[in-house]
């Protein structure tokens, strides 16, 4: 089996970003962004895709928006990049996680055709150190960046911690089984040859 594992170096005027990826790690996560919750979110992903995980972001001009938002936007590149032509995966998966009283669901096609469908129901201005807006746009970032289809949708909850952290969990779950091999898919999983 070939190696799936990718680095990333992301560095602007902004921020310095800094990624590295195994896509067939054990969930082993060393995660520095200087944001709690951020650095919570992105351990739990790595720990639930089982992707092993390195992110070190630096902000640049201590602007907290373009810090989360450049580390979803590396976090994603390395992950497409670490994927491939993606050969021989499973390709699609579904995952819904609990977390207390809040229930996500994520659907991934890892085609190499973008988009996505966000639906967090986030109430609270902000979330122990981050913000709605800058939440959102951390999972809007990543799912950008992942070059995939996925739609990820908080269903229900009352507390706005444990819908952000079912989210997180229920998109690493799908990602784990959908970019695992598939014993019996030989290449490309599409009818066209190619993703």
């Amino acid at each position: 089996m070939k190696s799936r594992k990718s680095s990333i170096n992301r560095n602007t005027k902004e921020t310095s970003i800094s990624v590295s990826v195994n896509l067939d790690g054990t969930g082993k996560t060393t995660i520095k962004t200087g944001i709690n919750f951020l650095d919570h979110l992105i351990v739990s992903f790595g720990k639930h895709s089982m992707i092993d995980l390195k992110v070190n972001a630096k902000s640049n001009d201590k602007i907290e928006h373009h810090l989360i938002e450049d580390t979803a936007i590396t976090i994603g590149m390395a992950i497409d990049k670490a994927l491939g032509n993606r050969s021989g995966i499973t390709r699609f998966s579904y995952a819904s996680v609990p977390m207390d009283e809040s229930l996500a669901e994520a659907s991934i096609d890892l085609v190499k055709r973008p988009f996505w469908k966000l639906i967090l129901s986030i109430k609270r201005n902000k979330i122990e150190d981050v913000s709605k807006e800058d939440l959102e746009h951390f999972f809007q970032s990543l799912l950008q960046n992942l070059n995939c289809c996925i739609h990820l949708t908080v269903k229900y909850g009352d507390n706005d911690h444990h819908k952000a952290e079912a989210a997180i969990k229920s998109l690493a779950v799908a990602i784990r089984f959908a970019s695992s091999y598939d014993r019996k898919q030989k290449g490309i999983p599409s009818t066209k040859g190619s993703m």
